[in-house]
């Protein structure tokens, strides 16, 4: 299938991430047999999803056959939800309107992972002296979750790559650093009373506020004080509380408040320092006051997501590859986080280029230009080529 065939059947299965990718990593996995490639699976815990890893091993020379090194092609097969959106067209259904394929996750990044495998067959043909390898991942979009067992499994296999490209919409120009992701769920329990006999209960919803409050305060001091990195754009550190649920009456003293958080890190500042601080007003201020009231009362704080940051060396031999195959040498820092991190912390330098913009993901009429996906195929065979040569 070429690029926008591939594109159409990736966009038909509903792989919002609260479903199975199961139906789409099979026929990926499918289509690579019939190639003569073989794709292994990393299931989660359930089995109800997995991540795809394949590898296409070098083609040419006295290295023909092997498969370390190379690089790494690297995408998420989840979507996020079209619930409430208004959509002008099926969002699972690729539809071309001006040039433009509209559907849920033809952008984010359905549209780099259809070109990829549009490629293969081209790839396998090239007399390539490294190997090029395919990485699918589940539940991206809920905190980078699948792809930590992918990396587990690759180092249990002991299989290593040079350097690693993750595919997410960056309008095909090169992003070498992001921020870190670092959520959390919040459960602030205290004491139902009438709210007439307010000194007999504990209101978890005001105290909850109150730890609300101090991570805005904190939010307040990066943004006014830094660290300040002015390449990204936003140049500090961010913290917000987007997600509260408390009380079930206007006349009773709430006995939980539920909330969840999350703070997004400059490279080179530690998420453990941030999360240490949140943890110490906890335990050194809020928790006291709390039990002043009711003894039992309790936080319980849980991580729902955690993502390192990403910042790729100019030194490193993916930059410079990449770099030399666009022609862009401008150093770009984002904010939000991908996989990529991940990826670099696992001993694989990474950097982020990918088709369409990250202006157009996840929201209703998602699209990503085919004009982006035809310059992704040139990219991606220029990739394939310079292997010949590594």
């Amino acid at each position: 299938m070429d690029t926008r065939q591939w594109l159409e059947t990736l966009v038909a299965f509903d792989t919002t991430s609260r479903n199975s990718n199961l139906d789409l990593i099979t026929c990926v996995r499918d289509d690579l047999q019939q190639q003569g490639v073989t794709a292994w699976f990393s299931h989660n815990e359930e089995r109800s999803k997995a991540n795809l890893f394949a590898t296409l091993p070098a083609t040419s020379g006295p290295n023909a056959g092997m498969t370390q090194g190379g690089i790494v092609l690297s995408g998420h097969t989840d979507v996020v939800p079209v619930d409430g959106q208004k959509w002008d067209t099926d969002p699972f259904a690729l539809t071309e309107k001006n040039g433009l394929l509209y559907g849920r996750g033809s952008c984010d990044m359905k549209g780099f992972i259809a070109t990829a495998l549009s490629l293969t067959s081209e790839f396998l043909a090239m007399p390539r002296v490294k190997p090029i390898h395919l990485a699918l991942s589940y539940d991206e979009e809920i905190g980078c979750v699948g792809v930590q067992g992918m990396l587990a499994e690759l180092k249990r296999r002991g299989i290593r790559a040079d350097g690693c490209l993750v595919g997410e919409p960056t309008s095909m120009q090169v992003v070498v650093a992001h921020k870190g992701i670092n959520a959390y769920t919040c459960r602030v329990h205290g004491k139902a009373a009438h709210s007439s006999l307010t000194p007999r209960g504990c209101n978890a919803v005001e105290h909850a506020a109150r730890l609300i409050c101090t991570i805005r305060d904190m939010a307040d001091a990066y943004r006014a004080n830094g660290p300040y990195d002015e390449l990204f754009d936003v140049p500090f550190s961010t913290m917000t509380s987007n997600q509260i649920n408390g009380g079930i009456a206007l006349n009773t003293i709430p006995d939980l408040c539920e909330f969840t958080y999350e703070f997004r890190n400059l490279p080179g500042m530690s998420p453990q320092a941030m999360q240490s601080q949140i943890e110490a007003y906890v335990h050194d201020r809020l928790l006291p006051a709390m039990r002043a009231e009711f003894a039992e009362a309790r936080i319980e704080i849980s991580n729902i997501a955690l993502s390192p940051s990403l910042e790729t060396a100019e030194q490193e031999a993916i930059v410079a590859l990449v770099r030399a195959l666009t022609g862009d040498r401008e150093r770009r820092k984002v904010a939000y986080a991908t996989e990529a991190g991940l990826f670099q912390e696992a001993g694989v330098p990474t950097i982020v280029c990918g088709p369409g913009s990250i202006d157009h993901a996840h929201r209703a009429n998602e699209f990503v230009p085919i004009e982006q996906l035809t310059r992704c195929e040139d990219f991606l065979r220029k990739l394939g080529r310079s292997l010949q040569e590594a």
